[in-house]
């Protein structure tokens, strides 16, 4: 197959969603659609159904949550899907937003009875920031929650999003009949099995037929009508290109458990998504047909084999083609590269791959020679930002509770910080290694991950800090740089790649602190220079 028809047939997307929306769910039932797996896992901790295919770290299936990216992909139709599955809760947002920096799509996930929810609204903020195309996928029909019309309009007013329904619920809840496909003109009946892995689907070419009362009685057939005609007159009619230009976005409504809905919005997706769009980078805009290799890593996951002690760093490829055993360029070390195993991902589950496409995420074992937002070139000397730590919100000192173990701790706590769950601050006036996270319950799973995946113990220390900021002077020599590490000295640390951050104990102090330095600037993320 030709390098540019690869390049057309790969759809890269992350489904993103408040916890509990269903994502993961949903997840599963694509993959089981395309194919790729035989039978959907439950997502909750439950030890008589099969855990998920996305939930492989074993935290994951003692809280029922996910707390790291996955990647899956498979085959559907004659198209190369690559999934990125996102965890959803607001302790681990930091992983989800690097991951938007790799999807060239969105499938957005909402909970019919609970709506829009605040983790929704931020990620969606950061889709639209980015341009990124998105699909909204209205979960859980089959349960009471809100009529159609008010949650498409809490979408468009909370996520300030413009939507266009290619589907639309015949009744709700305990009277769910099924899905009109507006998009392809049939109706999907609901039979409430979640074992049926296809519903049937019938042709309806005029909703005015009789056929239709047949199918679905009266009343809800007479209601349907009304809301298709209400639909037709309100919202606009879908343009491909608007969607590809995140001007409008698609709604489809079904039951990801119940498997209801969602062949409808594969096959509508395979169709509209887009194909591996350009990047920018710092130098210049990237374009996924280029004959050179770019690409960067937006992931590292230490311990994917615990047996191993192997770190992966996960690269989205941006242009040309990623052959194994091929010299690269580590753009940020100048250094030659060679990788004798890629992998390709499904969840867990690694295969080696010899050639790789734009859109592609592959996974590479890494040393320690990678960190996060590092770029892999041909030789050009290239730069894909748009990948930074942002200020953590919680701090904590950490200590080693079994001193025999030092070494193991270190180690892990070095491993984990590469993967990008937290932050390393080191104080400058005593040598204390300070943790910073966006959420707490990142504390836990790092805590576990210690002491299961490196046999390593440790306890916390609460730490009074309201921001970590990263320090850059405008003169390193001039008389106010030098009084700032003077009279700051007790709050200052260097983060893991040794630039200085000002750990402020409150906004007040903070305030205070850029007055009466106004030479100095004080950044929130750690990409300034």
């Amino acid at each position: 197959m030709k390098f540019q028809d690869e390049i057309n047939r790969r759809r890269t997307f992350g489904i993103i969603a408040h916890p509990d929306a269903g994502k993961t769910t949903l997840t599963e039932k694509l993959l089981l659609f395309g194919g790729a797996i035989q039978e959907a896992g439950a997502v909750k901790s439950n030890k008589i159904k099969k855990g998920a295919t996305s939930d492989f770290m074993e935290i994951e299936r003692q809280r029922g949550i996910s707390v790291a990216t996955s990647v899956l992909a498979f085959e559907y139709d004659g198209i190369k899907i690559n999934i990125l599955d996102t965890p959803g809760h607001k302790d681990f947002a930091e992983d989800t937003f690097r991951t938007l920096t790799a999807v060239d799509s969105v499938i957005v996930v909402i909970d019919v009875a609970k709506g829009v929810e605040e983790q929704t609204e931020k990620l969606v903020e950061v889709c639209r920031m980015r341009n990124i195309p998105m699909i909204v996928f209205v979960n859980k029909m089959d349960r009471e929650g809100k009529d159609a019309f008010e949650l498409l309009d809490e979408i468009e007013q909370k996520l300030n999003l413009n939507v266009t329904p290619l589907s639309f619920p015949i009744g709700m809840g305990y009277d769910f009949k099924g899905i009109y496909n507006i998009w392809e003109k049939n109706i999907n009946l609901f039979s409430g099995d979640s074992r049926k892995n296809i519903e049937e689907t019938i042709e309806i070419s005029d909703i005015n037929s009789s056929e239709l009362n047949t199918l679905i009685g009266d009343k809800p057939a007479e209601t349907l009508r009304e809301e298709l005609e209400l639909v037709e007159g309100i919202y606009p009619k879908f343009d491909k290109q608007e969607y590809l230009d995140s001007k409008l976005q698609p709604v489809f409504f079904g039951s990801a458990l119940n498997s209801f809905g969602i062949r409808e919005l594969l096959d509508c997706f395979v169709d509209i998504a887009p194909k591996p769009r350009p990047k920018k980078s710092e130098e210049r805009w990237v374009e996924p047909n280029e004959d050179k290799f770019t690409g960067f890593v937006f992931k590292i996951h230490a311990n994917m084999d615990p047996n191993h002690r192997n770190r992966l760093a996960f690269i989205k490829i941006v242009s040309g083609e990623f052959k194994r055993n091929t010299t690269y360029l580590h753009v940020r070390h100048n250094k030659k590269v060679k990788f004798s195993s890629p992998n390709a991902f499904f969840a867990e589950k690694k295969e080696i791959v010899d050639i790789s496409y734009p859109g592609d995420i592959v996974g590479l074992q890494d040393t320690g020679t990678f960190k996060i937002g590092d770029t892999l070139t041909e030789g050009e000397i290239l730069n894909y930002k748009g990948v930074p730590s942002f200020s953590p919100e919680h701090f904590r000192y950490i200590n080693n509770a079994d001193p025999l173990k030092s070494k193991q701790l270190y180690k892990g706590i070095d491993q984990l910080m590469d993967e990008g769950v937290a932050q390393l601050f080191t104080l400058e006036i005593n040598g204390r290694k300070v943790i910073g996270t966006v959420g707490a319950l990142q504390y836990e799973v790092i805590q576990y991950r210690l002491e299961h995946e490196y046999g390593a113990k440790c306890t916390y220390e609460n730490l009074n800090v309201f921001k970590a900021c990263w320090v850059e002077p405008t003169d390193r020599k001039n008389e106010e740089y030098k009084e700032f590490l003077r009279v700051k000295h007790r709050y200052l640390a260097k983060d893991k790649d040794g630039q200085l951050v000002f750990l402020a104990d409150s906004s007040f102090s903070l305030q205070m602190t850029q007055q009466k330095y106004p030479s100095i600037k004080f950044h929130f993320t750690s990409e300034f220079n």
